[in-house]
């Protein structure tokens, strides 16, 4: 925890707090991997993608009941959940008596295509509900408060840095090193872009060979990440994605990794808990341009709809982490107004 200045003051017995996160796009990684106690552990690596990403305003309200607490929208049941745990936490450190308010959410990250919509808002809540109290929760207890809140969260409270984070229990498994190498990403949506009920997923057999395969995936990505190879973090998308298949099934799924071994890409990557994928693409390889075009022509004559295209690796914007507290803190971040239902299967294109 670090102590901040309160935050301001909107109208007479109201306290109005700030925040933000981003979402991603999909993952790298991800599997079932050993910690360090030779524990079994769900694991994940995502994509880190700038763009679309959640924003949250908490309105306390001293002297409210904690259970006085609205969300706006109101479907948004675990930020909500998310903010009531964190109200609950911040009053505890600061010896106030814990207190309703209204949270409301604003964002544009499509639901259902695996891009962390879900773990945005709810670590956007988190973020607003500590910055009402004057704090700022460091990422591990932000993860925790997350967990509780949705069962499982993505470590969007980590910035850029590429870590193996187990998801169920929000901890980091593995810091992999300081930036994922430079990549251009094609992306695209399978099966029409139609959102993904992960929790009417069978649930996959993971035996020792798996855990032994996830292992060597890790350590490909380990040396991808410390080598800057653009070629080998391609090749364990693929192959983490090609086994996310035996649960997902996308049935584009032969014909993306055929088209993007025809157009020069190092390799793809897909959402293992939603449909948004991408192509990958070292930026240094020779006509990239010519490249990404015929990749976005390829995936036309498939019927397999374009997102959108974007970089990541070294960037400033991956390599730190990006302001994400309300303006009585940090000076940067714009107060979230009322959301809008989200649209279900579209991505913005750039």
């Amino acid at each position: 925890m670090i102590p901040r200045a309160a935050a301001a003051t909107t109208t007479p017995g109201t306290i109005t707090g700030t925040g933000q996160a981003p979402c991603h796009h999909g993952e790298i990684l991800q599997g079932v991997f050993l910690d360090a106690a030779g524990r079994r552990c769900a694991g994940l690596v995502t994509l880190p993608m700038a763009g679309p990403g959640s924003s949250a305003a908490f309105v306390r309200r001293p002297g409210a009941g904690p259970g006085a607490l609205t969300v706006v929208p109101a479907d948004r049941t675990k930020a909500a959940r998310a903010a009531a745990l964190t109200a609950a936490e911040c009053a505890r450190r600061t010896g106030q008596p814990p207190c309703g308010g209204e949270l409301r959410l604003s964002g544009e990250i499509p639901v259902g295509l695996g891009m962390g919509s879900s773990s945005s808002d709810v670590i956007a809540a988190v973020r607003a509900v500590a910055d009402s109290y004057g704090l700022r929760l460091d990422p591990p207890t932000v993860a925790a408060l997350a967990v509780r809140a949705e069962h499982a969260c993505d470590p969007l409270m980590l910035g850029g840095r590429p870590v193996l984070f187990a998801q169920r229990e929000g901890r980091v498994l593995e810091v992999l090193g300081p930036a994922l190498p430079p990549l251009v990403v094609v992306g695209c949506a399978l099966g029409g872009g139609a959102p993904v009920d992960t929790l009417s997923l069978p649930a996959a057999d993971v035996g020792r060979s798996d855990v032994r395969a996830y292992e060597r995936l890790r350590a490909l990505l380990r040396r991808a990440v410390a080598t800057g190879s653009a070629e080998l973090l391609g090749a364990v998308a693929t192959a983490s994605a090609r086994r996310g298949q035996r649960v997902l099934g996308h049935p584009e799924f032969d014909a993306l990794t055929a088209l993007a071994r025809r157009v020069g890409a190092v390799g793809v990557q897909i959402a293992h808990s939603g449909a948004v994928a991408g192509v990958l693409f070292d930026p240094t390889a020779p006509g990239l341009r010519r490249r990404v075009r015929g990749c976005l022509h390829a995936l036309d004559a498939h019927g397999i709809p374009a997102t959108r295209t974007f970089t990541t690796g070294t960037t400033p914007a991956h390599a730190k982490e990006i302001p994400h507290h309300g303006p009585a803190h940090r000076g940067v971040d714009r107060p979230a107004g009322p959301g809008t239902p989200r649209r279900p299967a579209r991505l913005p294109a750039l």
